[in-house]
């Protein structure tokens, strides 16, 4: 089982680095599947429009829901992040990688990618993970502690995933 995480921190752009790495991977011949994140700021609130993209030529998926500008709740939209999930999940038949943008609330309380990724680990796809801190102990513990860290440099997650592939 080959699972590892990039933990989000301020220098850190989580989202920006493994849609890199995507597109990377791609332009190289892998067969990568799963979710990459973008963040669009909003005018009208500090809440930003957040999409995702179904590797490895899916669909933007808007999993985000505007609930005006004085919301203070969550703005995740889970019918669409299920959509994503169901639309990733058709993919990872032969895949190379399952990248997850991120481990969030929905997968810390038993929902969203945790399907997924759990399929991935059974087919023998190696998994990289986005995290936050907030999420980050539910993220160990669902994978039992077998999660390696991995250091946010493009490089260094082209030849780890390279190196994953030439093992196979």
């Amino acid at each position: 089982m080959t699972i590892a995480y990039l933990k989000s921190q301020k220098t850190v752009d989580v989202n920006g680095m493994l849609a890199q790495l995507a597109a990377r991977l791609l332009d190289d011949g892998l067969r990568v599947v799963g979710t990459t994140q973008t963040n669009t700021p909003r005018t009208d609130t500090h809440k930003c429009d957040m999409d995702v993209r179904v590797l490895p030529d899916g669909d933007i998926i808007r999993i985000s829901q505007n609930l005006g500008p004085k919301s203070r709740g969550c703005q995740l939209d889970p019918d669409a992040l299920e959509h994503a999930v169901a639309a990733t999940l058709a993919r990872l038949d032969g895949a190379d990688l399952l990248i997850v943008n991120k481990f969030g609330k929905h997968e810390a309380d038993g929902r969203g990618f945790r399907e997924v990724i759990a399929a991935a680990i059974d087919k023998g796809v190696p998994v990289l993970v986005g995290t936050n801190g907030l999420n980050l102990d539910a993220f160990l513990e669902f994978t039992a502690g077998a999660a390696e860290c991995l250091t946010p440099d493009l490089g260094d997650l082209v030849t780890w995933a390279k190196a994953l592939k030439q093992a196979a």
